[in-house]
């Protein structure tokens, strides 16, 4: 058990030091982008919203679509049924949008995903005079200057796509909203200076002649997942996904731990099916970490129940832990440069992205195995059957 538990203690370490060398490099990268123009790239935009159901801050979110700094967009709100508990408050911000802005009712899916059905209608709507696409999800909350940004890498033809991520900020002082957020703050930093980059279906913009000469809809048809899709679509054209850390989407979620593993299982299981590779990896490195602390725990007790000297123990034990929150300490600091206006709140919940973050591996640990035994998510009410990347089976709505 000793060389066990030093074998995996050497391996996690030396992980560890990775990606606190790959946590400076992203601080570096956010640095870097926070000081950038945005640039003068202005085509003529479309904004899709999806929407469907009731959430905490829904109306200010959707007016938040509508106000942005940018002069030539215009903003396409989508539900699945006009019944939709929604429907009134999005028709309210429509009508009272600043930019133009319309309501849409694509009707019930049909072998693929309610969100995807919406995005599919939505686009096929559009006139032809836009020249770009903006995916938007209503749960969030971006800054006036996101849209400019968002758009500024696709003045680059070797851009396929630019992409964010949603900013989790805990809507109440509950643990599972903390949780979740210190959960998402991880996946944040897989994004960066690199090629490995994924579309995030609440902020992602692309051309309009690439989305439809890449055939983005038809990696859509009978998919449940519309960024794992849109970033399947670009990988085989060969495009490039640039992340736009600057114009990360702050959220507030207020859940339960029964909607904590909700969510973070399907997120897992969509990486499974549609990214079968980083899924692996990501299982992987949380089961070393999870595996050595557990190793260590054992180990440390029985020799200090032995009456064995057990300090090197807790020493070495230690030193993932301390790793992890010194990524989370590189994390807060790095969004707090990016997003100025919101770095008081960050201050105030530093512990989430900080101390937490040393016991996000054992729930990513348990999201994993439970995307491992199964291929059906609940989502949005509707549950479905994932059947392959290409094929979906709705089991009730």
């Amino acid at each position: 058990m000793e060389d066990i538990f030093y074998l995996l203690a050497a391996l996690q370490i030396a992980a560890g030091l990775f990606m606190l060398y790959d946590g400076l490099r992203w601080l570096a990268y956010a640095r870097g982008r926070s000081i950038s123009h945005s640039g003068f790239y202005s085509p003529r935009v479309a904004l899709i919203c999806p929407c469907k159901g009731l959430e905490p801050g829904l109306e200010q979110n959707l007016h938040a679509l509508c106000d942005f700094d940018y002069p030539n967009y215009e903003i396409f709100f989508v539900l699945a049924s006009a019944s939709d508990p929604a429907a009134s408050i999005v028709h309210r911000v429509a009508a009272s949008s600043r930019h133009k802005a319309q309501v849409l009712i694509a009707g019930p899916p049909k072998d693929c995903g309610e969100k995807v059905n919406n995005l599919r209608f939505a686009v096929e709507q559009l006139p032809k005079d836009f020249e770009a696409v903006v995916f938007a999800d209503s749960d969030g909350r971006p800054g006036r200057a996101w849209l400019q940004h968002l758009l500024a890498p696709l003045s680059d033809p070797q851009v396929g796509a630019a992409t964010t991520m949603r900013l989790l900020l805990p809507g109440d002082n509950s643990l599972p909203a903390a949780l979740l957020s210190a959960w998402n703050a991880s996946v944040i930093t897989m994004l960066g200076d690199h090629s490995r980059n994924f579309c995030w279906g609440g902020g992602t913009a692309i051309r309009l002649d690439l989305f439809d000469k890449i055939g983005v809809d038809r990696y859509w048809h009978s998919a449940v997942s519309d960024d794992f899709s849109m970033t399947v679509a670009l990988r085989q054209a060969g495009k490039r996904i640039q992340f736009v850390p600057e114009c990360l989407v702050p959220s507030f979620p207020t859940v339960s731990f029964s909607g904590l593993l909700e969510f973070a299982n399907r997120q897992m299981l969509l990486t499974r099916i549609y990214d079968f590779k980083l899924w692996l990896q990501a299982g992987l490195v949380n089961l070393l970490y999870c595996a050595t602390l557990f190793t260590g725990a054992d180990l440390f007790f029985t020799k200090l129940l032995g009456s064995f000297p057990a300090l090197n123990v807790a020493l070495l034990g230690s030193i993932p832990v301390l790793l992890a929150v010194i990524r989370g300490v590189l994390r807060v600091t790095a969004v707090g440069v990016i997003l100025p206006a919101w770095k008081s709140k960050l201050l105030d919940q530093g512990w989430v992205w900080t101390l937490l973050a040393a016991f996000v591996p054992f729930l990513f640990l348990c999201n994993f195995l439970a995307s491992a035994v199964t291929r059906k998510i609940l989502w949005r009410g509707i549950r479905y059957e994932l059947v392959s990347s290409t094929q979906t089976r709705i089991l009730s709505h």
